[in-house]
């Protein structure tokens, strides 16, 4: 266990060397650090608990303990049935590519086309949306709809498009090619003027402005795609603290940005 998560463990009241229940001692954390304790601490919460390494714990513990951590992150978080996958797609990290923008005009093209009227936008996001950064070749697009909860106004419409519905919670709904067909594109759909959505916008435009925090995130993410190849979801994880602290400078850059406008 590192200092940073012994210390934490202790600001909470848990002593690092007699953690009696690994959960509650997550639990303890995400109740004081909200999304930054990850399921990476929970991991070796629950190693230590076991007396073991991260690395010996069970696929089919790590698989119970994302589904813990995905619900206290995500409240209303289920996965939707249908569009399970039998391998795990590796991580891999790649240059960008000047085609990524052409991808995603396609896509968006055909999710307009189907969903009509109760697409408000079509965005494109995450790290193939930022011209110069690393990513996965997984192009991810957000659609911004009226009403979330109304999930017969653009759900079957999505699926298609050859996207099937793979998980919800509150604020979000994602989509993904359904079976073992490439994941080479992610539909998120979020309310129009919400949180989620101009959360995601404004982390987008501020890597497009900030050169020093894109280099940053590219070194970050290379170097999580090694250590995390076979975990998406600990490899999203593992960049949580990068980008929360990223979010507080993108705020104070979007608030110059208004104020120098005016």
């Amino acid at each position: 266990m590192d200092s940073s998560l012994a210390g934490r463990l202790r600001a909470v009241g848990v002593e690092p060397d007699a953690i009696a229940d690994p959960d509650d001692a997550w639990r303890s954390l995400h109740e004081a650090y909200g999304t930054r304790a990850t399921l990476l601490d929970r991991y070796v919460l629950e190693a230590v608990a076991l007396g073991s390494s991260v690395d010996e714990l069970p696929q089919e513990l790590r698989e119970r303990l994302t589904q813990e951590v995905l619900a206290a992150h995500f409240p209303g978080f289920e996965i939707v049935g249908g569009a399970d996958r039998h391998s795990q797609d590796p991580v891999e990290v790649m240059a960008y590519d000047p085609a990524w923008p052409d991808r995603f005009a396609s896509w968006r093209d055909k999710l307009a086309a189907e969903l009509g009227s109760a697409a408000l936008r079509i965005d494109h996001i995450g790290s193939t949306s930022v011209p110069d950064l690393p990513a996965k070749p997984v192009i991810d697009i957000q659609v911004s709809v009226a009403d979330i909860v109304d999930e017969e106004s653009y759900v079957p419409h999505i699926e298609r498009a050859g996207i099937a519905f793979r998980a919800r919670d509150d604020v979000h709904r994602y989509f993904r090619p359904a079976g073992e067909r490439p994941r080479d594109v992610q539909v998120h759909v979020c309310g129009i003027g919400s949180e989620w959505e101009s959360r995601h916008l404004l982390f987008r435009d501020f890597l497009r402005a900030d050169a020093a925090t894109r280099a940053a995130y590219a070194a970050l993410k290379r170097e999580l795609a090694t250590r995390y190849r076979d975990d998406r979801i600990a490899y999203n994880e593992a960049k949580t603290n990068f980008i929360l602290d990223a979010m507080e400078r993108a705020q104070a850059w979007r608030t110059r940005r208004i104020e120098a406008d005016q």
